[in-house]
């Protein structure tokens, strides 16, 4: 016996492949705007940015 019970008999991956996709991009997207903002020249040497020059390195 299953644990979810009797097996679903619809389509799951076809139908949500334009979901994927466009999760892929925005992620993409917010990942390639926040290494842009970190690196502005007001976050440049935040200690909060990973990125910042000196400091207290863990």
């Amino acid at each position: 016996m299953s644990l979810l019970g009797k097996k679903f008999p619809g389509l799951l991956a076809g139908p949500m492949t334009p979901f994927f996709a466009a999760g892929v991009i925005v992620l993409y997207g917010v990942n390639s705007l926040q290494n842009a903002l970190s690196n502005t020249a007001e976050f440049k040497n935040d200690p909060r940015n990973p990125n910042a020059k000196g400091g207290n390195s863990h």
